[in-house]
């Protein structure tokens, strides 16, 4: 009997169809799979949602009861829309053609045996069932089948039981992407006639232990096992490459790990090889002979390493080759032109170097062609230019150079779609043919060193434009401003310049996202410039030559990123954007009160401008605010007390170089998600608030010159992540008290308490106990800058005698500034055990006795300030040691004799010393007599001693 009853010619089109789909939109693996789903080879379809021919035997009243039974179990509902629209699948509730007292066998998508009448094939594939399959379901009073499809329905709660092991004769089985979870039912092994069995895309299911391996051992038929996204969780069983019958095998997905056997394969019926997605799998490119019909391969996003092979040009019917996301390394062999079927190859994200071979004159099929991320050099081979079916183009973030080489005729690249070279090292001009391209769709040649003119584009397919960051100069050219299907269009950091009227964007009504964000454009506003860009979502004009007041209130309803930083905007006739997320308008001239942003804003900056006037309560109110920087204006008045108790989303209030005065909110809340609170350099007055103990997330307090009258707020040492205090320039007085709180400050690493009037010994405990500058591992550590993926915080310290802003705070950066105070006693010992420490300021105080001989255990030292002290005693000479050390300031003291000679010791000058008349030695013009020269390693053994009787 037939079992199929589909057009070939028309599936073959059809499918066809499909490589342009998934081609377009293979931004995942998730894709990626349906797209190898879709097109493998003929086994596939048998199981998909394809209907088999019926039969016009009578079936049993029972078979028709038992059928009906099963319809009722389940409601309709249509889960899958999305893949089958976008994959072009048939899909209704079949089961609304089974009526009963009508014989079963005429039913579509049932098929019984011609002679017995028993079902034989049931395909309720795509048929949007809804509903758990419970180990007595009626499902499994049909012994006699021999196909079984479930594929692409919604199953969820339901495992796959041991009622499937009761088909004893059932060859084809697919019960993929239907919400199958739980253990695999160890019975699916003893269905000893499978040929075919597709369970992929269950992602919740998974095999017991040795599950995998006896279906391994006892369906020895198989010739298409599909397990991707299944939970297997074992090594490559060796003795799947072992059977000469298996057509396609799929295992993506499944925590496959190990090493895949380095034999040679002997499997001259593989069509589809697919592997990915299990990241733990290693093993070198499988080496196949001559004797092979391998279609698809897709190793990607495994642990696969190593050179590929010359072998690999034995894959001579290979028509999909995806590598991408691997450890392969090397150059690409010269055998790969033997490949002459080959539609789609991707390489990218492995560590490819040398130069691309010269190989694609016998590659003309190619659609697709992946070479991005990896080391690449040299220039892209002519041959390239042959490929007249090229569909995708992607070569970026290599070291490619020179021109990008043209087709070998005027129609050459007639369905090139898309260009993706950026992040390369090309140079000269942009070729002209790309301006001609009549399908492309998406351009990238962004950071590379392209000059001259961009030119004016021929035709309107074009969605995505990225020429950002080369050296492009002149104007926009106007046939930009006619694509009316261009979604994106970045063109920042070139060198692009003049006046910009916002009137030519009025047909660009599919735009989401533009930046022409740092070049030197004016920008000049219409009558109708509100109506323009309706859909836009990022808009990125920052580092401009935008003035004035902006009433281009474009993407009302739309936008939510918008950058118009560092211009010379005045003021904004509202701010309209009800959809706004991240709103930066810093380092502009906007004048008179704070513009109120929207409930809706997370991000809001308006820093560096001459914004004026109180901050009124309302700022509260806007409750998803993370991010809130107000700095450097001259806003006035008292903090509004509510923002102690913002929403609970703010992780960043920087309030820092205004004039507020009064005292900070006493108030404030817990739960909230403070990072950085930053008052410095307004008139703040009164006592730290001690309800700051609730920040417990808090990283960076900045409360430094202001007028805060208090002692040290010694229950900071219990906030676990305060990297940063600044306390400096204030009134804050006292003793600086033992803490009962064990461990204080164990995360802290810059500390600033520099001018107020603490007194009393340096404090000791704290010293001991910032584990945060102590044994930083500089090789391991992974550097990053303080703050998140748009904020980053900055702080003002003095370091290496100098006042500096640091914009950015590298997250190894640490700094001890106890300067300007009135403490007393001797340096403590502990401070070398601090061996991480780049900055040390004790100037300024009344400290005695010797500078510690531990203070040569401080390796990454780079500034160190001990003056205008009273200390005394020889300068250790294990100091020379400190090869990092650049600023060295011990003047004003009364240090006597020799001054160490050696490494950095050389390079400071007078100012060093300056007041210590006891000293001599270079630099200063006091030689020592022979009395004053005494032997480094006795004084070191001296001081050493007076270091631990201390």
């Amino acid at each position: 009997m037939n079992h199929l009853s589909i057009n070939w010619s028309v599936s073959h089109h059809h499918f066809s169809h499909l490589i342009s789909i998934a081609l377009e939109r293979k931004k995942s693996k998730h894709l990626l799979f349906c797209f190898l789903f879709c097109l493998s080879f003929s086994q596939l379809l048998l199981s998909s949602c394809f209907s088999f021919s019926n039969s016009t035997k009578i079936c049993s009243h029972g078979q028709s009861l038992t059928l009906l039974q099963l319809k009722k179990s389940f409601s309709i509902k249509n889960s899958y829309s999305d893949y089958f629209e976008l994959f072009q699948l048939p899909s209704y509730p079949k089961t609304d053609y089974w009526k009963e007292g009508s014989d079963c066998c005429p039913w579509e998508w049932v098929s019984c045996d011609l002679v017995t009448g028993h079902v034989i094939e049931l395909d309720l594939s795509c048929s949007w069932l809804s509903g758990t399959i419970h180990s007595n379901s009626a499902l499994f009073r049909f012994p006699h089948l021999q196909r079984l499809n479930l594929a692409f329905n919604n199953f969820s709660g339901s495992s796959v039981s041991t009622g499937f092991g009761r088909f004893s004769i059932l060859m084809h089985l697919n019960l993929s992407y239907s919400g199958f979870s739980g253990l695999i039912s160890p019975e699916i092994s003893h269905l000893s006639n499978l040929v075919s069995l597709d369970l992929s895309r269950n992602r919740g299911a998974e095999f017991a232990r040795d599950g995998f391996d006896s279906l391994v051992q006892n369906l020895t038929k198989l010739q298409k096992l599909h397990l991707s996204g299944i939970s297997i969780s074992s090594v490559f069983p060796n003795s799947l490459l072992n059977r000469s019958s298996l057509i396609s095998l799929d295992l993506s997905l499944c925590g496959l790990h190990g090493r895949f056997p380095y034999n040679d394969i002997h499997l001259p019926k593989l069509e589809l090889l697919s592997l990915w997605e299990n990241s733990n799998l290693n093993g070198n490119f499988p080496r196949f002979n001559e004797n092979n019909s391998l279609i698809n391969m897709d190793l990607s996003f495994t642990n696969f390493s190593g050179e590929l092979p010359a072998s690999m040009g034995n894959l001579k019917s290979l028509q999909t080759l995806d590598l991408s996301d691997c450890q392969f390394f090397g150059s690409i062999p010269a055998s790969l032109e033997n490949l002459n079927q080959i539609t789609s190859l991707n390489l990218d994200g492995n560590h490819f170097c040398g130069k691309i071979p010269n190989i694609f004159d016998n590659l003309r099929n190619l659609i697709s062609l992946s070479l991005s991320w990896n080391n690449f050099s040299g220039q892209i081979p002519s041959s390239i230019g042959n490929l007249t079916n090229l569909y995708g183009l992607y070569f970026s973030h290599n070291q490619l150079e020179g021109a990008i080489p043209s087709p070998e005729n005027e129609n050459g690249f007639s369905s090139l779609s898309f260009v993706r070279l950026g992040y390369n090292l090309f140079n000269g001009t942009i070729p002209s043919w790309l301006y001609t391209l009549p399908s492309l769709v998406e351009l990238d040649l962004s950071h590379n060193k392209f000059i001259g003119h961009i030119g004016e584009f021929q035709f309107y397919s074009l969605e995505k434009i990225d020429l950002s960051m080369n050296e492009l100069h002149g104007s926009i050219p106007t046939s930009i401003f006619e694509l009316v299907n261009l979604s994106s269009l970045k063109l920042f950091s070139n060198n692009l310049s003049g006046v910009l009227e916002t009137s030519k964007f009025e047909k660009l009504i599919n735009l989401t996202d533009l930046d022409l964000s740092n070049m030197m454009l004016l920008l000049t506003m219409s009558v109708h410039s509100n109506s323009m860009l309706p859909n836009i979502q990022n808009l990125d004009l920052s580092h401009n030559n935008i003035s004035g007041i902006l009433s281009w209130n474009v993407g009302k309803d739309t936008l939510r990123y918008s950058n118009l930083s560092y211009n010379l905007i005045s003021g904004f006739e509202m701010l309209p954007w009800s959809s706004m997320g991240i709103l930066d308008l810093h380092f502009n001239l906007l004048q008179g009160k704070l513009p109120t942003p929207t409930n809706s804003t997370y991000f809001f900056s308006v820093s560096h401008n001459k914004l004026s006037g109180e901050i009124a309560p309302l700022i509260c109110k806007a409750s998803s605010m993370s991010v809130l920087d107000l700095s450097s204006n001259n806003f006035g008045g008292m903090l509004p007390h509510c923002l102690g108790n913002f929403g609970k989303d703010l992780s960043v209030l920087n309030l820092q170089r205004n004039q507020f005065h009064g005292t900070i909110p006493q108030t404030f809340l817990k739960g909230n998600s403070i990072r950085t609170l930053d008052f410095n350099g307004n008139q703040l007055e009164g006592h730290v608030p001690r309800s700051l103990i609730n920040y417990r997330e808090l990283e960076v307090l900045d409360l430094g010159n202001n007028k805060i009258n208090d002692t040290f707020p010694h229950w900071l040492g219990a906030l676990p992540k305060l990297h940063a205090l600044i306390l400096r320039s204030n009134h804050f007085h006292g003793h600086i008290e033992f803490s009962k709180i064990k461990s204080p400050f164990m995360s802290l690493r810059i500390i600033d308490l520099a001018h107020n009037d603490f007194e009393g010994d340096l404090p000791e405990m704290y010293l001991r106990s910032l584990k945060a500058i102590m044994n930083i591992d500089e090789g391991n550590v992974i550097r990053r800058y303080m703050g998140d993926t748009y904020y980053e915080d900055s702080i003002v310290v003095t370091i290496k005698g100098l006042g500096m802003e640091f914009v950015k705070i590298l997250n190894t950066f640490t700094t001890i500034d106890l300067s300007n105070n009135k403490f007393q006693g001797e340096i403590p010992e502990c401070i070398g055990n601090l061996n991480s420490l780049r900055g040390l300021n004790l100037s300024n105080n009344y400290l005695t006795g010797h500078i510690p001989l531990s203070f040569k255990n401080l390796k990454m030292l780079e500034s160190l300030d001990l003056s205008s002290n009273n200390l005394s005693g020889r300068i250790p000479q294990e100091l020379a040691s400190l090869t990092f050390l650049e600023v060295l300031n011990l003047s004003q003291n009364h240090l006597p004799g020799f001054i160490p000679q050696g490494s950095q010791f050389q390079t400071f000058g007078n100012d060093s010393y300056y007041e210590n008349s006891g000293l001599c030695g270079f630099p200063l013009s006091n030689r020592c007599t022979t009395d004053e020269v005494l032997e480094p390693s006795q004084e070191s053994l001296k001081l050493e001693l007076i270091g631990k009787s201390n």
